[in-house]
């Protein structure tokens, strides 16, 4: 395996993963980790980091309760599979603080926009039961509420679509063209890389695509199936993209109103500057593409370094801006000749 740290995703994702985990192990003792790892679409490192949070979980922190689960580096082993099983089984008792911090989270999920009505009904009938064993503490709940943000219902939409097998319409947002774009997409899989993403089949650029949750604007689940291609899916544990050491290295500074660029951009280091700005340098195999984020920045930033691709992206905006504007006059707008070059 690699020597590299893992990278986890956010805490639905691996909430869920953990407990299917739990179920798939038990089922398989002895697996190996290549073939576990494989079945879950995420990396050995993942999964061992995944192995290590286990043995802290069970039915109670008492010993044998916990779950007995290591790993010799290629298989798995569970020694104590009983500790979930019935004859483990005890009834459960809740501090006041417990119950209540249950019951606002069971409500909180069962407001989610997308979640499946079965789902829904099924958590309504536990938070109930929940609330007739809690007592005074249920009524404290009751005054107390959560809120989800707006990614929220966006990614139980997904969800929903992702088991479901249905297309999704989207109206999606796009900082590096600074638009907003109407797309049918047929979603594969939901993954989490610093924020949540949804790859998927896009049926606009029939090519896979990945969307970032929080960037959707709108999003409706159709009745038409998704229906994406066979593809390969990547080992997304080290970013979504990930440049190689031998490509070619660009530097751009950018503005305070650029500074979205190092949150879009994969990149080696970004520096601060004064007045809020961002030097940033990173990697890519075709340096000629940024041309287009020099002129989307405009004043905003420029292109640093290497000098050729500074100096074509300056003749880039010289005409773009001769195209706008006429002898003699300028379009309202428009950046100035004497303006900071690209």
């Amino acid at each position: 395996m690699a020597g590299k740290p893992a990278r986890t995703g956010n805490a639905i994702d691996q909430t869920r993963r953990m407990l299917s985990l739990v179920t798939y192990l038990r089922e398989r003792p002895g697996a190996r980790i290549a073939d576990v790892a494989r079945a879950f679409g995420i990396s050995e490192d993942e999964l061992v980091a995944d192995l290590d949070v286990l043995p802290m979980c069970g039915t109670s922190f008492r010993g044998g309760d916990l779950l007995d689960i290591d790993t010799d580096g290629e298989r798995i082993w569970w020694h104590n599979p009983a500790a979930l099983g019935e004859e483990a089984a005890e009834p459960l008792r809740l501090a006041a603080d417990e119950a209540t911090a249950l019951l606002v989270a069971a409500r909180a999920v069962a407001t989610l926009p997308g979640l499946r009505e079965g789902d829904r009904q099924a958590l309504l009938r536990a938070t109930a039961k929940v609330e007739a064993s809690a007592g005074e503490a249920a009524g404290a709940s009751s005054r107390l509420s959560v809120t989800f943000e707006s990614e929220g219902g966006v990614f139980a939409d997904v969800d929903r679509a992702i088991s479901e097998r249905r297309r999704l319409w989207i109206r999606y947002y796009s900082p590096a063209r600074d638009e907003v774009t109407e797309r049918e997409i047929d979603p594969i899989r939901l993954v989490s890389v610093g924020h949540t993403y949804v790859e998927a089949w896009c049926r606009r650029s029939e090519a896979r695509r990945t969307f970032r949750l929080d960037r959707v604007a709108e999003i409706r689940i159709l009745d038409a199936p998704a229906a994406p291609p066979e593809i390969e899916l990547r080992d997304l544990s080290e970013g979504l993209v990930q440049p190689a050491a031998e490509d070619p290295e660009v530097v751009v500074e950018v503005g305070p109103g650029g500074r979205w660029v190092a949150e879009y951009y994969p990149h080696d280091s970004a520096d601060e500057l004064a007045g809020g700005g961002l030097r940033i340098t990173l990697r890519t195999p075709d340096p000629a593409s940024l041309r287009r984020l020099a002129l989307r920045l405009g004043r905003d930033g420029r292109i640093v370094s290497p000098p050729e691709l500074a100096e074509s992206a300056r003749a880039a905006a010289r005409a773009a801006l001769a195209a706008y504007e006429g002898p003699g006059d300028a379009v309202p707008g428009a950046v100035g000749r004497d303006a900071r070059p690209v």
